[in-house]
């Protein structure tokens, strides 16, 4: 899966890049779930979701722990990313509840939190093509496994210009120290998670040999 992300974003051209493209939206909206249910889960409200065309993002909260839901979208899109990958590699008969919270959480953001139709249009594919996947074919434990895998590799790749906004607004209201050094922070953490998945990922494998 390595081999096939780092060929289409590195050997292929713009054509992997065009391949690619769906998946970059898709780290975009976990990256934008983790705003919104940062704010969520400390007691404020999300307003709006958008996802751009070439692919940023925002999200407009109001209340909650700013702090936890500036940094939600960054370590939350790793957290995610690392779950789907472990449940796809691993955990087999959650791989269809996953998924069923995937289209919910997509959903949700589409309908309830709607901005815009590029936004809604975008969400509202993947549920389709997640939902065909899932009811029709056996792939579901690959997709999760690559969706999980590409994300946190890019988010890894991206970190000194995907969370750009949030570190300077991460910097004003955490100002004990510089968005250069969030920045390097947040690195390390999404890199230990990766860390840590693969190395229970291996120990899981060769327990159960």
């Amino acid at each position: 899966m390595l081999a096939i992300y780092f060929g289409l974003t590195y050997f292929a051209g713009d054509i992997g890049r065009r391949i690619l493209y769906p998946i970059r939206l898709f780290v975009t909206f976990l990256h934008e779930f983790g705003h919104a249910l940062g704010a969520v889960l400390t007691g404020g409200w999300v307003e709006e979701v958008q996802i751009n065309q070439d692919g940023s993002g925002w999200t407009r909260t109001a209340n909650g722990n700013r702090p936890i839901t500036i940094m939600g979208g960054y370590l939350g899109s790793a957290l995610f990313g690392n779950l789907l990958f472990f449940i796809g590699a691993r955990i087999r008969k959650l791989v269809k509840p996953m998924m069923i919270i995937l289209i919910i959480s997509m959903l949700v953001t589409a309908i309830y939190w709607f901005n815009s139709f590029f936004t809604s249009a975008v969400l509202l594919g993947f549920c389709l093509v997640l939902g065909l996947i899932m009811s029709k074919t056996n792939f579901g434990a690959d997709v999760l496994m690559f969706l999980g895998l590409a994300s946190v590799v890019y988010i890894i790749q991206d970190f000194n210009v995907g969370p750009r906004s949030d570190l300077k607004a991460y910097e004003e209201v955490m100002v004990i120290l510089p968005a250069q050094a969030w920045m390097y922070i947040w690195l390390g953490v999404a890199v230990l998670l990766m860390y840590w998945n693969l190395r229970l990922l291996f120990r899981s494998s060769s327990e159960s040999v």
